[in-house]
């Protein structure tokens, strides 16, 4: 498969290349370009023509464009779906619902770039100004760069490059390494949807290709969802040229359980956040579940118990539970922490194996706060229960994190749910279900090293867009 660059599906300047792998079996798929400094100083300079088309395209168009592409990803999600699985390695089940979320994302989209007001300002509150009245626009940016993570890849990309579209930018896009090839094949749609040339590209390869769209001149703006380390690299490289830096970073999320929740339930949720959604590698998935002690025992056998009957295993087979992680080196790095885990004191109920790039589900227990296995994020399907006594004390161990993305409480007491909201540092606190939620619809981002700004349809457009201001000066007539 090729790239995208101005409009012509190319390989890279220096021929360079990347295997594309199946994670559950290390069957290479495909190939893709590796894109070169000069790929990306191209795309870039093709991005200024295409920024300018897009910002002078009627509102109308964009919502054709885009609602098009929508309707060409739901003709084609079992084929999207299918092979999403096996670059990706999620359950089938998982990516095909992926596809379909993302055609979601692009109509209502498609709707928003209808719906980008401006205001108006009355200035009679001013004194002297009684007689003048001042307006707001919004226009593009220019250029975004969306840089995108493997996890869930196209559902993620979606949010950017629609989001980039409907607001009038041009995008390029730097999709993951090991699972480029879904977001090129709808790219294709949206080349067939009648996008002007260059107003988006898609440049494959490796890091090197996002510090370049991150040092570039010609991009305004970069959206990026990703590591925290990533993050502030990007922060640090975008400073030198003041472009607006949009970031959705790592989570580490709290789950508290109340003594009066519904242990079932609760335990059904547990194991779905954190186990069988994503194979454990969601940046808001359950990474650590403070539970009340009167409840811990029951919570802890339950969870254990549906544990040991997942089944890990191939992920285009529809009866299996977790597949893979992404590559070898996220399953090596599970198992080191795991191992970390163990010699400072935690104990394993249930997993802790590797199998190449397969990691059993796993409980910890006596995983102590200030220990790498509660403070650290695990990207993998790792779950640690740790009891607290105090409801005080387990708001502040949940937010005794760098991070803050989201967090959940299980409880049926309205005052505990709205104290959680109140003092949680987090950009999410959701009631009675797992933190591996997103909504599309919702405002979504995190605060501390979870990153800045949120992201969703309806926050997007603003993100993406500058506000311009007109001040009409003594524009009423006397009195």
């Amino acid at each position: 498969m090729n790239m995208l660059i101005d409009g012509l599906w190319t390989s890279a300047s220096d021929g360079g290349t990347d295997p594309v792998l199946n994670p559950a079996n290390g069957e290479e798929i495909a190939a893709v370009p590796r894109a070169s400094a000069a790929d990306v100083e191209r795309a870039v300079d093709a991005a200024q023509r295409g920024s300018t088309a897009m910002a002078a395209m009627p509102a109308w168009r964009r919502y054709e464009i885009l609602e098009a592409v929508a309707r060409r990803i739901e003709e084609n999600q079992a084929e999207l779906g299918r092979l999403l699985c096996r670059e990706n390695g999620k359950r089938i089940g998982e990516t095909t619902s992926e596809i379909g979320v993302a055609a979601r994302i692009f109509r209502g989209y498609a709707e928003e770039a209808k719906r980008v007001f401006g205001r108006s300002v009355p200035l009679d509150s001013i004194p002297g100004r009684e007689k003048s009245l001042a307006l707001t626009m919004r226009q593009p940016l220019g250029v975004v760069a969306a840089i995108v993570p493997f996890n869930y890849p196209v559902e993620l990309w979606s949010h950017k490059v629609a989001g980039g579209l409907a607001a009038g930018n041009a995008v390029i896009t730097k999709p993951p390494e090991d699972c480029p090839l879904a977001i090129i094949e709808v790219s294709r749609y949206m080349e067939d949807a009648g996008l002007p040339r260059g107003a988006h590209q898609v440049l494959t390869g490796g890091r090197e290709v996002g510090e370049a769209l991150v040092r570039a001149e010609g991009v305004q703006m970069i959206a990026m969802t990703g590591s925290t380390a990533a993050g502030r690299r990007i922060l640090e490289v975008a400073a030198r040229t003041l472009k607006k830096v949009h970031l959705e970073l790592g989570g580490n999320d709290a789950t508290i359980v109340c003594a009066d929740a519904d242990i079932e339930a609760t335990a059904d949720a547990l194991v779905a956040g954190r186990f069988t959604s994503g194979n454990g590698q969601i940046c808001c998935a359950v990474k650590r579940v403070l539970v009340e002690r009167t409840a811990y025992g029951p919570l802890l056998d339950a969870v254990a118990a549906r544990t040991r009957k997942l089944r890990v295993g191939d992920p285009m087979d529809p009866a299996t539970d977790v597949g893979p992680l992404i590559n070898l080196r996220g399953a090596e790095r599970v198992e080191a922490q795991v191992r970390q885990a163990v010699a400072d004191g935690a104990g394993i109920v249930a997993g802790g194996k590797r199998r190449g790039n397969f990691f059993e589900p796993t409980i910890l227990t006596g995983v102590a706060p200030g220990t790498p296995a509660f403070a650290e994020e695990t990207f993998g399907p790792v779950l640690p229960l740790i009891p607290y006594d105090d409801f005080e004390q387990a708001l502040a161990l949940a937010n005794d994190s760098p991070f803050g993305l989201q967090a959940a409480i299980f409880t049926r007491d309205l005052g505990r749910v709205m104290r959680a909201y109140q003092v949680l540092d987090v950009g999410t606190v959701v009631v009675n279900h797992t933190t591996a939620v997103r909504v599309e619809t919702l405002p979504f981002g995190g605060n501390k090293g979870s990153g800045n700004g949120r992201e969703g349809i309806h926050d997007t457009l603003h993100e993406m867009s500058k506000e311009k201001t007109l001040l009409l000066h003594e524009v009423f007539g006397a009195r």
